[in-house]
């Protein structure tokens, strides 16, 4: 019974492992393909309330690990369109058509430019996949968006990020 027991922890942690393994390569992968200031994994452990779960930072000031980003700017409206598919890419969150509080909260983690996609898991929205240019805007092309989409497809396929 006992060795039943540690054996279950033991896969668990081998599990746990795998996946930040997997995830963190994921990340810097991202980083290094489209030559980005900051790529995140935000987790919705509740009801559009998440975390950033992982990161890959060109520079280490800019890490927001553990973040729990401005929730109150994310609701059903925001949901339904990223479980529909939905990417969105601001060139610059100074000129773009957003919430004030949106903004405020890119503001508050150095985000001049970014890129969302969603990471669905068995139809439901599981968390999103985000780029971040921090200190200058950039003009997200198509290619970018697909590789991202890609991305998020490969993490949510993963049979390790079901439960983080």
């Amino acid at each position: 019974m006992a060795n039943d027991k540690l054996r279950m922890i033991n896969d668990r942690l081998f599990l746990r492992m795998k996946r930040d393994v997997l995830l963190q390569q994921t990340m810097s992968d991202i980083q290094e393909n489209l030559d980005i200031d900051r790529v995140v994994l935000y987790y919705f452990y509740r009801q559009w309330q998440g975390q950033v779960i992982c990161e890959a930072v060109k520079y280490r000031d800019l890490s927001i690990l553990g973040s729990t980003g401005a929730d109150e700017c994310f609701n059903d409206e925001y949901a339904a369109l990223y479980l529909g598919g939905r990417a969105r890419a601001i060139v610059d969150i100074e000129t773009e058509n957003i919430q004030d509080c949106h903004r405020d909260f890119m503001r508050s983690i150095k985000v001049r430019s970014n890129l969302v996609v969603p990471v669905i898991t068995h139809s439901n929205l599981w968390g999103l996949l985000a780029v971040h240019q921090c200190y200058a805007t950039r003009n997200w092309t198509e290619a970018d968006i697909d590789f991202m989409r890609q991305e998020a497809e490969n993490v949510a396929a993963s049979p390790a990020i079901v439960h983080p």
